[in-house]
């Protein structure tokens, strides 16, 4: 695979007499990528042959933008790690990460990530890049996590979240019964004063939002379906161990491990546009087994 990642595009009548300066802002190419472009080893090119960012476009001009080559991170070791891939271009992957593996190493748990699989899957397939990770799960939190393969892509994919246009669905199963069908939490989120990995509900914490709905009831605890509408770390967790319905299995927010071992939370669904073709983008992750099986405990 080429080491230098492109963009092309064919200059139309209503972009004919912008300046390529003017152009790239359009198609939202930041400032740090135009200066990578010019001082680390990029290339902007109007029908082959290089202009810089002053140039006046022509119509039918074909215009390429050349990025410098990335380098692969230092800190994280590839390691040939299976990765079961849900869809892949050249542009993002998106993959359904089992729980158990951490998104980025950690001083607890240094390899064995979903970032160490992808350094080592970019290895295998001569893909030169590092580990742009968009969505990041926690490490017992199961389902879809969607990666930019270029620091552009992941630049795209940002303004995307920015805007609540990165669409996540889970899945969990919470202790005893909810008494709504659906309901919406909004409490602040911020970390506990005398943990540096637990989160808590508090005044001065971030603005958080998680809707939820049933999906169905058993004795013990309710199947719920969950959409976050911000972004926080544990979000879910501690929403519903708030509400007093932690989640099976999350003994660090309150759950039992009776029936599992591990929060019982999947990321099933994912929605978003393709930051360069704007079709729409829709992917499933059905439950695992673990999860599958806690109705026949309920």
């Amino acid at each position: 695979m080429n080491s230098r990642f492109q963009l092309q595009w064919e200059v139309n009548p209503f972009q004919a007499g912008q300046t390529i300066k003017e152009f790239l802002k359009e198609e939202e190419i930041s400032r740090i990528a135009l200066t990578d472009i010019k001082f680390r080893g990029g290339n902007i090119l109007a029908n082959g042959i290089e202009v810089n960012v002053r140039y006046v476009l022509k119509e039918g001009e074909t215009l390429t933008v050349i990025f410098p080559p990335e380098n692969p991170s230092e800190g994280i070791a590839g390691e040939r790690i299976p990765l079961e891939i849900l869809f892949e271009d050249k542009y993002l992957l998106v993959v359904n990460k089992p729980a158990g593996m951490s998104t980025i190493p950690s001083r607890e748990h240094p390899t064995g990530s979903m970032a160490n699989a992808l350094m080592g899957y970019y290895e295998e397939n001569g893909i030169r890049a590092t580990a742009h990770i968009v969505t990041r799960l926690d490490r017992d939190t199961s389902g879809i996590v969607l990666i930019a393969k270029h620091r552009h892509i992941h630049h795209l994919f940002s303004k995307q979240q920015q805007k609540g246009k990165v669409h996540r669905i889970y899945e969990a199963f919470a202790e005893g019964n909810l008494i709504l069908e659906q309901g919406t939490i909004v409490e602040p989120i911020g970390r506990k004063s005398d943990s540096i990995i637990e989160r808590e509900v508090r005044g001065d914490g971030q603005y958080a939002r998680t809707d939820y709905k049933v999906l169905k009831r058993y004795k013990e605890f309710t199947h719920v379906e969950l959409q976050l509408k911000t972004g926080r770390t544990h979000q879910i967790r501690v929403h519903m161990s708030f509400i007093h319905h932690p989640l099976l299995g999350d003994d660090l927010y309150g759950g039992s491990l009776l029936h599992i071992k591990r929060q019982a939370l999947h990321c099933k669904k994912i929605h978003f546009h393709h930051p360069l073709t704007r079709m729409e983008m829709n992917f499933t992750a059905p439950l695992p087994f673990d999860m599958n099986e806690l109705p026949k405990k309920g």
